[in-house]
């Protein structure tokens, strides 16, 4: 995988940001307005051959790939560009497809910086007057009429602008009224035209994402100084919060844009919805991200001497002269459940890879053969994603497989399989509706055990686990704490040669089947709630303990467990006394992150097959397209959820810098889990209420399911906190 761009096109992008930061700023935006263009801006960025990116080297241009074009257009989304950037972009690339005289000739003005010429985005035929971005300013327009395309003449023309949203270079066009040169016919000419359509949705989609990306940044940084009460503002979690949660979407957004990109260039069959929606993906997160970061400013954003305002204008003006953006996602859901087709760009080269690799790949495939030759339908009917789901036998075949603990180190006994590879084998395990939490939680506890544990502790569970003869429940929360870990009272008081456990812990799942819990406790009540703690691996078999049941709507079982003179020998301590944080932080390093993009595609599969079955006005439901349409959307947050986490995956194993990336893939895949499980219970009702056996059983069983994905592992209040401390560097808001 890679999501980073090579160094030369990392430099290109520092070349674009360095000369919009200096062309490109405020005051010059602010300048622009009047007219919604800057001319020497203009001529600056054909100076630095941006509008001859997507022209062939034979056409005077630079022959570069679709995401250095996307690159150019998030920096200059950062800094509001004033002019038709997207639109002349694609422009000149139907230019330089065209070999007529009259063509070439308006290609040379614009890479020379002497002309804009724009695009219109509707068959003029169909449309006869419509709205062109840049028709203000523009000295020629091309366009697709029937089966020609033509070039409009606006240099004789007096095309007036009006005051709009944006202050932009937008006006309506009737076409009619202009002299027009048909510059190309055919199928390949219309094919060429069609598919710099979609270019433009990919090129709006990333300059969007930066304007987006850049209002979280002015809002994070204005909550860093504004106070109130007393209290930087960004330190209230009103205001974090909403910030962390856009900054998911946003960062979601840039990512879809290479998918597209990376869909496009390997011939994947849904890369034409995967453009529809990475479009209307930005066009909503952008909106959403403005308004919010406009409210930071509380009154002040209203003023026009904040700088906010004005993304907020832009985030709307540059993508609604194609038409409502929903029209987008309806787009996307005949593309993915209609056959709609559509005429795709050469995207050239795209650094971006989510390819696991061949390792991965080879793994699954083994999955595959011995899910294949051990699934039986008993086991396959007990199977659950809970602890409920727990087949001893299974599980020691598994062990004796070695695919239990696929991340452990060979020197530990395990594969030593790469990141990777681990989260293909779970979506193959998940695949094969093997999803329980007993391995990933007795691999967590083996590994600390391993990091920590003694030579007798190692020997006496350690083997036991790597084996699959025993398993490992979690004993953080207590009845009074939650998820704030480090005010456990759970007691560890000195005994002898050992320890004495007395206490309480609540939400250990599992404990029932378990053979130890990882627990931690209170050694030392006299110090802050973070230094007194100590981390043991207690045997739940020990007299003392008792296992109380807690029922759950999910229909999975947790329970509560009480500890009354629980002796264990110094030896399952892990870590030093007084130092369980270090120990108890390793864990939950472990614990954070990954995600529920896998169950999540499982339920919107469940969803289109329910869709195909319940009938509506004659046809089945699918063939709507407001159910189209809810899938797709379904569809676009299974992708980011994908996407975050593979980004935390690849940051992980390429050392660089984790902004809160595993709490924003588990937080943002959690969350969309749950809405679009409301969504599709509706959709798909009053079958979904049923526990029918098949896709109705799945998607009630979802819903259920979902409402504890954003608990589990630290609720989604404390992964927001996270991201907006780590990622937009907001102040501190927990204790």
């Amino acid at each position: 995988m890679n999501f980073a761009l090579p160094e030369d096109q990392e430099m290109m992008r520092e070349n674009f940001a360095r000369f919009l930061n200096k062309n490109s700023g405020m005051d010059r935006v602010r300048a622009a307005r009047e007219t919604g263009f800057d001319a020497a801006l203009w001529r600056g960025l054909a100076d630095l051959g941006a509008f001859a990116i997507r022209v062939p080297e034979e056409k005077d241009g630079l022959g570069l790939g679709l995401i250095v074009a996307t690159t150019l257009m998030e920096e200059a989304g950062r800094t509001l560009v004033s002019g038709p950037l997207a639109e002349c972009l694609v422009a000149a690339r139907v230019l330089a497809a065209s070999e007529h005289a009259a063509a070439a000739a308006m290609l040379a003005a614009v890479l020379a910086g002497d002309a804009v010429v724009t695009v219109a985005l509707r068959d003029v035929d169909r449309e006869p007057t419509q709205w062109v971005a840049g028709g203000a300013v523009a000295r020629a327009i091309v366009a697709r009429r029937d089966e020609e395309i033509e070039l409009y003449d606006l240099s004789e023309a007096a095309a007036q602008g009006e005051a709009n949203l944006d202050a932009s270079t937008l006006a309506e066009i009737a076409f009619a009224d202009l002299p027009a040169t048909v510059i190309a016919s055919g199928s390949g000419p219309l094919a060429t035209f069609d598919s710099a359509i979609e270019e433009w949705k990919l090129l709006i989609a990333a300059g969007l994402s930066g304007v987006a990306r850049e209002s979280l940044r002015l809002a994070a940084a204005y909550a860093c100084e504004r106070k109130q009460f007393d209290q930087l503002i960004g330190a209230y979690q009103a205001i974090s919060h909403p910030l962390a949660d856009l900054l998911c979407d946003v960062d979601g957004g840039k990512f879809l844009v290479w998918k597209a990109l990376r869909d496009i260039a390997d011939g994947a069959p849904d890369a034409a919805a995967t453009v529809s929606l990475a479009a209307w993906w930005n066009i909503d997160a952008a909106a959403r991200a403005v308004a919010q970061s406009l409210h930071t400013f509380g009154g002040y954003g209203l003023t026009t001497e904040y700088d906010i305002h004005l993304y907020n204008l832009r985030a709307k003006g540059w993508p609604l002269v194609w038409g409502d953006p929903r029209g987008l996602l309806e787009e996307a859901g005949r593309r993915l459940y209609a056959g709609e087709a559509a005429a795709l760009p050469d995207v050239g080269d795209v650094p971006i890879d989510f390819d696991p690799g061949e390792e991965a790949r080879a793994l699954v495939a083994e999955i595959d053969a011995f899910f294949e030759q051990n699934m039986t339908d008993e086991i396959r009917a007990q199977a659950h994603y809970s602890w409920e789901g727990h087949n001893p036998a299974f599980h020691k075949k598994l062990a004796q497989a070695g695919l239990l603990f696929l991340g452990w180190s060979k020197d530990m006994g395990g594969r030593g399989s790469s990141p990777y590879a681990r989260n293909a084998a779970m979506e193959a395990f998940e695949r094969h509706g093997w999803s329980n939490p007993v391995a990933n939680v007795a691999g967590m506890v083996g590994a600390i055990i391993h990091r920590f544990g003694s030579e007798e502790v190692k020997r006496e569970v350690l083997d036991r686990i790597l084996s699959g003869d025993a398993i490992c429940s979690l004993g953080y929360s207590e009845p009074g704490s939650g998820s704030d870990v480090f005010a456990a009272q759970c007691k560890a008081t000195p005994d002898g040669n050992g320890w004495r456990i007395d206490g309480t812990k609540m939400f250990t799942s599992g404990a029932n089947l378990t053979d130890y819990v990882l627990m931690l406790t209170r050694t030392n009540p006299n110090v802050p709630k973070h230094k007194g703690l100590t981390m043991f691996i207690v045997p739940l078999k020990a007299a003392g303990v008792t296992v109380q049941p807690v029922h759950t709507f999910q229909d999975e079982r947790t329970n509560i467990t009480f500890y009354d003179g629980v002796k264990i020998p110094d030896s399952y301590r892990l870590g030093e006394v007084d130092g369980g944080v270090k120990t108890m932080s390793a864990g939950l390093e472990l614990e954070h992150g990954g995600g529920f993009a896998k169950v999540q595609r499982g339920m919107l599969h469940a969803a289109e097959t329910l869709c195909r079955e319940i009938p509506s006005a004659g046809r089945p439901l699918i063939d709507q397209p407001q159910a189209q349409m809810r899938l797709a959307r379904t569809a676009a947050n299974v992708m980011v959820s994908d996407l975050l986490a593979w980004r935390a995956i690849w940051a992980g194993v390429n050392k660089v810098p984790n902004l809160a990336y595993g709490p924003m893939a588990k937080m943002f895949s959690s969350e969309k889990f749950l809405s679009d499980a409301r969504d599709l219970l509706d959709l798909t009702a009053p079958l979904s209420l049923s526990k029918r056996e098949g896709a109705a059983a799945l998607i009630n069983q979802c819903y259920r399911h979902a409402q504890g994905t954003t608990i589990y592992g630290g609720t989604s209040e404390i992964h927001r906190s996270m991201i907006a401390e780590r990622a937009l560097g907001l102040p501190r808001t927990r204790a």
